[in-house]
């Protein structure tokens, strides 16, 4: 199949408006629980870790009234009809507040991750044209203070933990904005239609300048109704369904959420430390939950790790994980077996999951706070392997598949209707286009308007006939589910020709506990090999296995043949997948690992290739010496 379109479940008209839900249901149902947030976001000293954190309930008129009152202190403070306003944070309770805040005022928000760098944060200000930028911490407004002296077109500055600075504090900014009507307000509300940018999201990029794309209220809208009230509508529905955002807010994919979340009327809440991730999932208790795969790996690998410190643990692990497997494969595209068991897994297979689940799957579960049952993943491949043992543990993880671009969601697959490998079928409105050369084309409600600023890259973006490039390979199957294959600029072709789609290699030796990252090379070069990092925790716990120091440092390792040894199963395994002429020949491992710091990955943690391996050019030229 070259092309498959799923029709609209939920038109949203010309007048519509990301801030209507919130101020109609603050006035139709005032007293419905939408949000929760921590009564602290510090640990106390009698709670350390934050264990015992508990939860306010937000209701809609609560919310609504925080929401108006930071609106009307923006239009106080010069902020007018889409005028932009930066949002510097990490993901938290006043994120979303001051994010339909700023939409109640007319506005546009430009969110920028709190992990960026002095030079990209100016670039995005200064690109965007903001005049002003709300900032999480007094600390981070240090960091950029030089970066706002040269921008004078960023007029003000707040900040959500205030300190010292009470002057510019959001209670001042919602001050300011005492002496501004109702009907003010509500005139500056309704300027803003479904056509009117509501956000400009920068891209990470993998490669040069982010890009800033301009994404309606209509886009945003129309993506989070037509999904959660079509293919996702189990998971909304689901009685006192709530989820806990951990990823960037920053990045389109938790923004989605974010608003369909709250337009399906299910309970969001916010972590700003994944530190304590944990501990907040088990006092939060959500029903689903928003994740990349490296979420899930680490999940996997830390419970293998930690069953494996004892060798019968580690065995019942292990046949557990087996079972789970084989659970998941008997279930099909179902999630659940039929209740007479005429269909999915057998007696056998059914009798030995329920002792697992007794033994492994109920702690598992119990670590995510156990109520979760289906959770979204995206942003990079999730790999069958995971995607089976999750369901097989009593968690569905469905797979979606976007860009910024097609404003973060423009795939995903069903609840009761699951193709594990795949990303599912296009959402409500959308259509998907396989092109000659394999490049997945994509065409729909969600689709940006353009590039801020930036025609020549819209241009190169766009088809003639409007569809977008996604830069993707992939393929739709007879009923329109999607499989990703590879990334077109990122496929190797080796000096024999041979085209090599490196995710797949990557995805499989990722899976081994002992691995952090892995980066496949090969392009005009005879043969494939790639470079690995080490995750320190595993290798600590690989360590006291062997009753070996445990400062032993990551350098000392990188020949140890032990560990090589280990390291090359994983290759070997990676190699089952693919054809000889694309199998890993060499491979070396690093004293140190790609990380976001670093700048060898992207916000959503993706790859950015170029820059490996530029600066790793002599590890990989050892490769093939």
């Amino acid at each position: 199949m070259r092309e498959y379109s799923t029709p609209v479940v939920v038109d949203v008209p010309a007048s519509a408006r990301l801030t209507d839900t919130v101020f109609e249901r603050a006035e139709h149902d005032p007293g419905l629980v939408m949000l929760r947030r921590k009564a602290s976001l510090a640990p106390s000293p009698a709670s350390p870790g934050d264990q015992g954190a508990a939860w306010l309930d937000i209701t809609a008129r609560q919310f609504r009234d925080e929401v108006a009152a930071l609106a009307k202190g923006f239009m106080a403070a010069g902020i007018g009809e889409g005028g932009r306003v930066a949002l510097l944070s990490r993901t938290r309770y006043e994120w979303t507040v001051v994010d339909y805040a700023i939409w109640a005022a007319g506005a546009v928000t430009v969110p920028v991750y709190e992990t960026s760098s002095a030079e990209q944060v100016e670039w995005i200000l200064n690109d965007s044209g903001a005049q002003a930028i709300v900032v999480e911490t007094p600390a981070r407004l240090q960091a950029i203070g030089e970066v706002l002296r040269r921008l004078p077109a960023v007029r003000r500055t707040w900040l959500i933990e205030a300190g010292e600075a009470a002057a510019q504090s959001l209670d001042a900014l919602a001050a300011e904005g005492a002496g501004v009507g109702e009907a003010d307000l509500e005139q500056r509300r309704m300027s803003a239609g479904a056509g009117d940018f509501a956000t400009i999201i920068y891209t990470s990029g993998t490669t040069g300048r982010p890009k800033g794309c301009e994404i309606t209220h209509g886009n945003l809208l129309a993506n989070a109704r037509n999904a959660v009230r079509g293919p996702l509508a189990v998971i909304f529905d689901t009685p006192g369904a709530s989820t806990l955002l951990f990823l960037p807010l920053a990045h389109s994919f938790a923004r989605l959420i974010e608003v369909g979340t709250l337009e399906a009327g299910a309970v969001l809440g916010h972590i700003p430390d994944p530190g304590t991730l944990l501990p907040d999932l088990a006092t939060f208790q959500p029903t689903f939950l928003l994740a990349v795969p490296r979420v899930f790996e680490k999940v996997y690998n830390g419970a293998e790790q930690q069953a494996s410190e004892s060798g019968v643990r580690g065995a019942i692990f292990h046949a557990a994980a087996r079972t789970a497997t084989a659970w998941s494969r008997a279930l099909g595209t179902s999630d659940t077996p039929s209740p007479d068991g005429v269909s999915g897994p057998g007696l056998v297979l059914r009798l030995q999951h329920e002792v697992f689940d007794r033994l492994v799957y109920r702690k598992l579960r119990a670590a995510v706070g156990g109520r979760v049952r289906y959770s979204v993943s995206g942003g990079a491949a999730l790999g069958e392997r995971l995607g089976h043992f999750f369901r097989g543990v009593g968690i569905t993880i469905i797979e979606g598949y976007g860009l910024t671009e097609t404003t973060a969601a423009a795939t995903v697959n069903k609840p009761g209707r699951n193709k594990i490998g795949t990303v599912g079928q296009p959402l409500p409105g959308v259509s998907v286009r396989i092109a000659e050369d394999g490049e997945i084309l994509m065409s729909g409600l969600n689709r940006f308007v353009g590039y801020w600023r930036n025609d020549a890259a819209t241009a190169e973006a766009l088809t003639h006939e409007g569809w977008l490039r996604t830069g993707d390979i992939g393929e739709l199957d007879g009923e329109g589910y999607l499989r990703v294959t590879g990334r077109k600029k990122e496929l190797i072709v080796t000096a024999g020709g041979k085209n090599v789609a490196p995710a797949v290699l990557e995805d499989r030796i990722r899976a081994h506990p002992l691995v952090s990252q892995c980066l496949v090379v090969g392009d005009g070069r005879p043969y494939v090999a790639c470079l690995i990092t080490l995750d320190p925790e595993a290798v600590r716990t690989w360590l006291a296995r062997r009753n070996r120091p445990p400062e032993t440092s990551l350098s000392h390792l990188a020949d140890d043949p032990d560990l090589i040894a280990e390291l090359q199963a994983a290759v070997d395994d990676a190699n089952k997948a693919v054809s000889r002429a694309e199998s890993i020949r060499r491979f070396r491992v690093l004293d140190t690992d790609f990380t976001e710091q670093a700048g060898y990955l992207t916000p959503s943690l993706k790859l950015r290739r170029n820059v490996v391996t530029k600066d790793f050019a002599d590890q990989v030229e050892a490769l093939y010496s």
